[in-house]
Parts: C-alpha cells; structure tokens; sequence
C-alpha cells in the first residue's frame, strides 16, 4: 500500500513537470540543471517542515487570531520565505537565465520539488481509506497553488534582472512578499469555518490561476518572440545579440 501512496503523491508532481518543461519549448534549459533545482525545492521543504513545528509551538493564540498566525506566518511566511532565500541569490547568478521565462521555468522546478516531499507527507499521514481523495484534492488544488506562487515569484525575479532602470529593487521585495501574501489568504480561507468560504475560495482560486497564468503566457510570448528574432538573425548573418 505504501507504493500505491507513493505513486498518488508523485503522479500529479510528475505530471505539472512536463507541463512546465512543455511550456518552455523554444530555448529549454538543461534537463540536470533543471534537477537540481528540484532537488534545492526538496531541501528547503524538509527544513520548512522544522521551522514549521517550531513555529506551531510558539503559538498562543486563538480563534481567528490563530488562523491569521499559522496561515500567514506558520505557512506562507516559512514556506515562500525560505524558497525565495534560496532561489533569489542562485539565480541570479545563473548562466543559463538568460531570458524572462527562465525566472518562472526555474521557480516552479523549485517549488514542485517542495510540493513532493509536501505532498508525500500528507498522504502517508492520512488513513488509506481517505488517501485517494486527499490526493486528488491535492492535485487539483495543493500542488497547483504551489505552482501559481512560484509563478509570482519567477516573474518579479526575472523583472529585477531584466529592468533597464536603477530603480528596481522594489521587484525583488515583489518577489517576496506577493508570494507569502497569495499563499497566506489562500490558507486563511481554507480555515474559515464558514460555509460561505467555499465561495470565496474557488473565487480566489480562479483569480490566482488567472493572474499567474497571464503571466506565465506573457514571458512564454516573450521567449516566442526573442526565439525567431534570433533564427532571423542567424539567418541573415547578423549579429545575434
């Protein structure tokens, strides 16, 4: 039973990895470094889960002051704090982020390797008469949302080294704080314990897919558009800059 946990908690990573890979189709970054990035995402959870517990224990708080605490600082503060320490500095000094895409590319491998240990934990804690829909709730939701803040977090970054003005460093506060803030409402909503917060959660989910996947399609027509404009170029036997 443990393999069929395993097979439920990285069917769905496996499958938005080849989602992502397959949007980044016109100049793919290497497969190994690709990996490691995963592999940072893999550490940085089990640290997160530390902190976590740490975290959960300082809390003295309740009712809706605790929801606030734990959603905002115990998961979204720990969660997208530590991933953005880790992916901002690397890569930035990354040869092969080159382009705007590159940024989201990167920080969503990041972010899906956090969201396998995540969502391996989930699963094996849950009873296994309830594992198959907690796994689907978790692919439909869990890991998306993981994905839709590290689209955040891409984009700023990628807005910061690719700005053409000195004033620029408020996209590296972006990078961030709009992550911990996305990941924080959608907790917060996810514990109310009022009917009408179903509602405003699959609202806020729709607004989330929304913004980051205009994102992501702008920096894809971005990629699109410095890819033939090169081919062109080497075509023609100009320079390619």
């Amino acid at each position: 039973m443990k393999i069929y946990l395993l097979i439920l908690a990285l069917l769905p990573v496996g499958l938005f990895l080849g989602w992502v890979y397959y949007k980044d189709r016109y100049e793919k970054e290497p497969i190994a470094k690709l990996f490691q990035y995963f592999l940072m995402g893999v550490l940085v959870s089990i640290v997160a889960i530390f902190m976590e517990i740490y975290l959960s224990n300082l809390n003295k708080l309740s009712g809706v002051e605790s929801n606030i605490y734990t959603s905002f600082i115990v998961a979204a503060f720990t969660e997208e704090g530590l991933k953005s320490i880790i992916l901002i500095p690397i890569l930035l000094r990354e040869k092969d982020f080159n382009e705007k895409l590159d940024g989201v590319i990167y920080s969503v491998i990041l972010s899906l390797g956090f969201a396998t240990i995540e969502n391996i934990i989930y699963l094996t804690r849950e009873s296994l008469d309830l594992s198959f829909e907690l796994g689907i709730t978790r692919g439909l939701i869990s890991i998306p949302s993981h994905i839709m803040f590290a689209i955040t977090m891409g984009y700023y970054i990628s807005k910061y080294k690719f700005a053409r003005y000195n004033r620029k460093s408020k996209y590296l506060f972006y990078t961030i704080i709009i992550p911990i803030l996305l990941h924080g409402v959608f907790d917060f909503i996810l514990m109310i314990g009022y009917r009408w917060a179903i509602i405003v959660f699959i609202v806020y989910v729709i607004f989330l897919w929304k913004i980051n996947l205009d994102k992501l399609d702008k920096y894809s027509l971005y990629s699109k558009i410095r890819f033939y404009k090169r081919k062109n170029k080497s075509r023609k036997g100009d320079k390619i800059d």
